[in-house]
């Protein structure tokens, strides 16, 4: 009985990981947190730069679009509103103002026309709220361009899947909120593959990829990618 209990002993004495054996899992590991760690900095540190640079750049168009919208319609030149960040934090996300600023309040009654496949997010083709200015600068993402200063704050990032309003996230499963796990952007994977003219499913899958196989190179891609989506304005409603 003693020998059985003395092999049964042995066994586990060998199981047990030795110490060289414990010492490279804690190196792997340590080396895998510093990966991760260098790769965020990274991509936090190209964000505030080529956000700047963008900035800066793009002044002039900032300017005349803040004096086109300002002298077309009455309103405020910037629209801000609640949306949700990562882990779900909510932060104050900023546009140029395309909208009339009655449209919040009119949206309920054109719910009926949402032309947004899956009903999750609210989508017209041809939305009365709109203003003629507004069209343009939305079709052409330059609406957009005060997001930037959500990049410089740290609410948002340049690439990452895009900010939800609460009440879509409200309708998420469990899975979609996997997309809340890291912080959202100005551009993404659906937005240089179709933009609104993809159903609400198929922009989640591929937000989803993109958190599976993110990278710094991957994100000049879509950056790249970006451009012409833009310049075309397809998809774009």
């Amino acid at each position: 009985m003693g020998k059985c209990e003395d092999i049964i002993s042995l066994r586990k004495e060998l199981k047990k990981p030795s110490v060289f054996q414990h010492n490279t899992i804690q190196f792997r590991m340590l080396m895998w947190h510093m990966t991760i760690g260098f790769s965020l900095a990274f991509k936090r540190l190209m964000d505030i730069v080529l956000a700047i640079l963008a900035l800066v750049m793009g002044s002039p168009i900032l300017l005349l679009t803040a004096l086109l919208v300002k002298v077309t319609s009455p309103g405020p030149i910037i629209f801000s509103q609640i949306r949700v960040g990562k882990f779900g934090r909510h932060f104050k996300f900023y546009k140029f103002r395309s909208m009339y600023i009655d449209a919040e309040a009119r949206k309920a009654e054109l719910m009926k026309h949402n032309e947004s496949k899956d009903g999750v997010i609210f989508k017209m083709k041809h939305d009365p709220r709109i203003t003629p200015v507004g069209r343009f600068i939305r079709k052409f993402s330059v609406d957009e361009l005060p997001q930037l200063f959500n990049v410089i704050l740290g609410d948002m990032s340049l690439v990452g899947p895009r900010p939800p309003l609460p009440s879509e996230v409200r309708t998420y499963t469990l899975e979609e909120r996997k997309r809340l796990n890291i912080t959202p952007g100005i551009t993404c994977l659906w937005q240089v593959s179709g933009r609104s003219e993809l159903p609400f499913r198929q922009q989640m899958a591929l937000d989803k990829e993109y958190i599976a196989s993110r990278s710094a190179w991957k994100d000049f891609l879509i950056l790249l990618k970006t451009i012409p989506a833009i310049l075309t304005g397809k998809g774009a409603w």
